[in-house]
């Protein structure tokens, strides 16, 4: 694309950030010192990462929790592993069990849409694989975070008060404990306020003298399932105990001379795979931003609608990952991107508040760690006693038996949260990602294209205006983003919607190595209190 000065705004020109020894880049400041000092003190990567995503538990509540899913993609050893740790549905949920409760569709809140959280069970895989510290070390600054409190940052105060109005609709007792514990005071903290959880640092604590063990089969699990019981929730103990995390083969597909590499399905990085093939099928950009814009626009559209009606579990997808990505599928795909904006239609294949953290270090380890709630806070539930506030996957399920993302007792819901890594050559290049619910793959697409094709380093990557896909030919756009621009995209077909709130435009982090000196560059992401810190 050319990158002329007005889409890249001169005062989000910050600089790059290079480190040396390892590198941790991740939304919230007070969480990054952490995986910094565990580099310091020992620690690989992958130990920043579970310390990381510890902190970020208790200082970016509003989008992540000890009762959240998780996903990972780790480089160890020059070979990528990929770590599905999100829950599956109660065995007691099902179709007929939700519309008992008189609701013909998944609720948003409360214990129906609380499936087996799967973040604790991911710090603990992860250390006993790859980790070098003990699990006891790496979630010891959280558990002091939680017991001292800290300043909370503008940003999550911003979210933290969406979320006091959001659930203050429900005037409903199993709603009472998250208002007891988030907002003790009647009011949700405001940015500098200190805030502090006893319960939160005693549930990590349980966890680091038990590994996940406290969490699925001790006095944790039993808490769980005993306020389940009691207000109607499907969460039981026994779910609990069935879960383990499953490790999994990344997906990948091919892009401007490198790999890149996603969660496979249940998680919804088919999609930026999807539209990063399309453009790779049309072959090289013209050097016309608007033209440009347009391409990475109708083929993200394209990737979504196929992503949104084909996406669950793995098992249960028709058509298979391997036929969504088939060079002539996505080449026959690439077709339908014309000059004018496109009402997108799925294909057919067969016929041809979320966190994320990223982490490296000088053995040449890297890690791409995304966790999350889902939105904001989840499921609007916290366990009394223990801090847990329970994530709400569940919403994602449907209630109609023709689509394929369909609820079934044990299944995996489509995920919107979803890591990135970028290999070239079969060597590391570095992992990156962009949380934000559904603007995930979209963020994925405008990162890998940024640094790829525009050529831009990581940080000038993440400062760039965005653009968001929402429905048919609608796209909004942030308020920097440039007015020829989108004037030029509406003349196109494509209707331009300016938005204000740009934390629903994603927040990003990404680390690079450089194979030829082995130092890092870091970027971190403008619209959130983030921080990327070298070691």
């Amino acid at each position: 694309m050319n990158l002329d000065p007005h889409y890249y705004p001169a005062a989000s020109r910050r600089m790059v950030t290079f480190g040396k020894r390892g590198m941790v880049a991740t939304s919230q400041t007070l969480a990054a010192q952490v995986g910094a000092d565990i580099l310091r003190n020992g620690g690989n990567a992958i130990d920043a990462a579970i310390a990381t995503a510890a902190a970020l538990t208790v200082v970016e509540p509003t989008s992540n929790g000890i009762g959240s899913d998780a996903f990972a993609l780790v480089w160890v050893k020059d070979k990528l592993h990929g770590l599905n740790a999100s829950g599956r549905a109660p065995m007691g949920l099902s179709i007929d069990a939700v519309r008992e409760l008189g609701l013909d569709a998944m609720p948003a809140h409360g214990l129906t849409p609380v499936t087996v959280p799967g973040a604790p069970a991911a710090w603990s895989t992860l250390s006993e694989r790859f980790g070098k510290l003990p699990l006891a070390t790496l979630l010891a600054p959280a558990i002091t975070l939680a017991e001292e409190g800290f300043a909370v940052s503008p940003v999550v105060s911003q979210l933290w008060q969406k979320a006091f109005t959001r659930y203050k609709q429900y005037n409903r007792p199993e709603f009472a404990p998250w208002f007891e514990h988030f907002a003790p005071h009647g009011h949700a903290p405001k940015a500098g306020d200190i805030w502090r959880s006893p319960d939160m640092a005693n549930t990590l604590r349980a966890m680091a003298e038990s590994g996940a063990n406290a969490f699925y089969e001790g006095e944790l699990a039993d808490a769980m399932d005993d306020f389940s019981r009691q207000y109607s929730g499907f969460l039981r103990k026994e779910d609990l105990a069935a879960f383990t995390p499953e490790w999994v083969d990344p997906i990948s597909i091919r892009y401007r001379g490198h790999d890149i590499w996603e969660i496979p399905p249940n998680g919804s990085g088919l999609i930026a795979l999807q539209a990063l093939g399309m453009l790779e099928a049309l072959g090289d950009e013209p050097r016309d931003a608007v033209e440009s814009l347009h391409r990475r626009i109708e083929a993200t559209k394209l990737g979504y609608v196929d992503g949104l009606r084909y996406i669950t579990e793995r098992e249960h997808m028709t058509p298979s990952v391997e036929q969504m990505l088939s060079p002539a599928y996505l080449a026959q795909r690439s077709e339908l991107i014309g000059h004018e904006a496109i009402d997108p239609v799925h294909g057919n294949p067969l016929m041809g508040g979320t966190v994320y953290l990223a982490t490296a270090d000088d053995e040449g380890n890297m890690v791409s760690f995304i966790q999350s709630n889902f939105e904001g806070f989840g499921s609007g539930i916290v366990v009394p006693g223990t801090g847990l506030s329970l994530q709400n996957r569940g919403w994602s399920f449907s209630l109609n038996e023709e689509d394929a993302n369909v609820l079934r007792p044990g299944k995996r819901t489509y995920h919107t949260i979803i890591p990135g890594f970028i290999t070239k050559d079969n060597q590391a290049v570095g992992p990156f990602g962009v949380m934000g619910g559904y603007m995930q793959p979209q963020g994925h697409v405008q990162v890998v294209t940024s640094l790829l094709e525009d050529r831009l380093n990581p940080q000038a990557a993440l400062d760039l205006p965005r653009w968001k896909w929402v429905a048919g030919k609608t796209i909004e756009v942030e308020p920097s983003f440039p007015d020829h621009l989108a004037q030029a995209l509406e003349r196109r077909g494509h209707h331009i919607v300016r938005t204000n709130d740009a934390l629903t435009f994603g927040r990003g982090q990404i680390i690079l190595r450089n194979a030829a000196t082995g130092t890092f560059q870091g970027g971190t992401e403008p619209r959130t209190d983030g921080a990327v810190l070298p070691v």
